[in-house]
């Protein structure tokens, strides 16, 4: 499958660990996409938690602009990345994003292989990821899709984002 604005995403179960002082004592906890039914939604992939792009240039105007994001009627904003849960738990950790932003491993990257946005990264050593895009999501459906032609920070971005909004 190749998603594009106007399908309902598929089904997908993700991992996560709150990481905000109140929820530390959880393990783990699934995140089914159904959870995001009747909801307006972010959804970002990145690479790889703590790579140079991901970690400088993606999700910090995210955190920077969550404010707008919810005053845009966003209900949930997170990012997805083929990181296992505990390293995605640390990254929200080190950045401090308490409640805000939800980190969700697709650690093999299934999910993203089911809409077509996984990128091959074994040449690098690094193996199969999720790729670099951005999904806006209306009651399950895709309102805006933007998929980074290269390695560079722009339609998956939030500034991006934000102006589909």
């Amino acid at each position: 499958m190749s998603l594009k604005v106007g399908d309902t995403i598929p089904e997908g179960t993700f991992l996560t660990i709150p990481y905000t002082p109140a929820l530390e004592d959880k393990v783990s906890t699934k995140l089914s996409t159904n959870e995001w039914k009747g909801k307006k939604v972010v959804l970002f992939s990145v690479p790889g938690a703590f790579t140079p792009t991901c970690h400088a240039n993606h999700l910090p105007p995210y955190i920077q602009k969550y404010d707008e994001f919810k005053a845009k009627g966003i209900d949930v904003v997170a990012v997805v990345a083929a990181n296992d849960v505990f390293v995605l738990s640390g990254w929200g950790r080190f950045e401090g994003l308490t409640d805000k932003i939800i980190t969700l491993s697709d650690g093999d990257a299934k999910w993203s292989k089911s809409i077509g946005l996984e990128k091959d990264l074994t040449a690098l050593g690094l193996g199969i990821r999720t790729g670099r895009y951005a999904l806006v999501l209306d009651d399950l459906v895709v309102k805006y899709l933007g998929v980074e032609p290269g390695r560079d920070v722009t339609v998956s971005g939030a500034e991006a984002v934000l102006a589909a909004l």
